[in-house]
C-alpha cells in the first residue's frame, strides 16, 4: 500500500509538473529576447524563400519550393528558440487531445465558418470599396496539371499552411506573446497581434486579402485558446480549408462546376 501511494504521488507530481509547464506564464519573456527571436525567424523565413525561385524561376515547382523552404527553415529556428527556453512542448502542443471527436467537430465547424467568411468577407470589402482578394495567379499554378495540383495540396495546403503556419503563428508566436511582459496577461491582445502578423504574408492578395485572412487568424487563435493550447483542431481546419479551396479551383478548371 505504501509503495502504491508513493507511486501515485509520483505520478501526480509528474502530471502537475506537465500541467504547469504547459501553461504560458505571462511576464516570463523579456522584450529583448522576444525581438531577437521574432526578427531572426522573420529574416530566415524570407531569406529561405529565395533560393528555389532563383533556381527554378516563377514556376509551380519554384513557388512550391519557395513556400516549403521558407516554412521549413523558419520552423527549424523556432524549434531552436523554443528548445533553448524549455517551452517546446507547450508551444507546439501536438499531444493527443482529450477527445478526438470534439477536436474533429471543432475543426469541421471552423472549416465551415472560415469558408463562409471568405464569401461574406469578400462581399464586405467590396462594399467598402476595397478590391477583393486576388488569388488567380496562385490558382493558375495549382490547376496547371494533375501533378501540380497534388503537389500544391501535399506540400502547401497540408505541410506549409496546415501544419507549418499553425506551428509558426498559433504555436511559436502565440506562446511567445503569452509570455511577453505587458501583453501576455491580455489574451485578446495576443490573439489580435498574431492575427495581424499572420495577415501580412498575404499581401499578394491585396488589402482585401490581408483583412480577410486577419480575421481568419483571429478565429484560429481563439480556437487554440478554446482547445487549451492544443494545435490539432487548428491544423486540421487550416489544412481542410486550403484543400477545399484548391480542389474547387481545380474542379472549376476542368469544367466540373459549370463555370469558366
Amino acid at each position: 500500500m505504501t509503495g502504491t501511494a508513493t507511486t501515485e504521488n509520483s505520478l501526480t507530481g509528474v502530471e502537475n509538473s506537465a500541467v504547469s509547464q504547459a501553461a504560458a506564464v505571462p511576464g516570463t519573456l523579456g522584450w529583448g529576447r522576444f525581438i531577437l527571436q521574432f526578427v531572426t525567424v522573420t529574416i530566415v523565413f524570407f531569406a529561405a524563400s529565395v533560393p528555389a525561385v532563383l533556381m527554378l524561376g516563377m514556376t509551380s515547382e519554384g513557388l512550391i519550393g519557395s513556400v516549403v523552404g521558407s516554412m521549413a527553415a523558419a520552423l527549424l529556428l523556432c524549434w531552436f528558440w523554443l528548445s533553448r527556453d524549455g517551452h517546446l512542448a507547450a508551444a507546439w502542443n501536438l499531444r493527443a487531445p482529450k477527445s478526438w471527436g470534439n477536436t474533429f467537430a471543432l475543426a469541421s465547424l471552423a472549416t465551415v465558418l472560415i469558408i463562409a467568411w471568405f464569401q461574406a468577407g469578400s462581399w464586405l470589402v467590396s462594399q467598402l470599396g476595397i478590391d477583393t482578394p486576388n488569388v488567380v495567379a496562385v490558382m493558375d499554378f495549382v490547376t496547371e496539371s494533375p501533378t501540380s495540383f497534388v503537389m500544391w495540396i501535399v506540400f502547401v495546403a497540408w505541410f506549409a499552411a496546415g501544419f507549418g503556419e499553425e506551428l509558426l503563428y498559433r504555436g511559436f508566436l502565440m506562446d511567445r506573446l503569452q509570455r511577453l511582459r505587458g501583453i501576455g496577461d491580455k489574451i485578446w491582445l495576443v490573439i489580435l497581434i498574431q492575427a495581424v502578423l499572420f495577415s501580412f504574408p498575404h499581401l499578394y492578395q491585396g488589402l482585401g486579402g490581408v483583412l480577410i485572412t486577419g480575421v481568419v487568424g483571429a478565429g484560429l487563435g481563439y480556437l487554440r485558446v478554446k482547445c487549451g493550447g492544443n494545435l490539432w483542431a487548428c491544423i486540421l481546419a487550416h489544412a481542410a480549408v486550403d484543400t477545399i479551396m484548391m480542389s474547387l479551383a481545380y474542379a472549376n478548371s476542368l469544367g466540373m462546376l459549370g463555370t469558366s
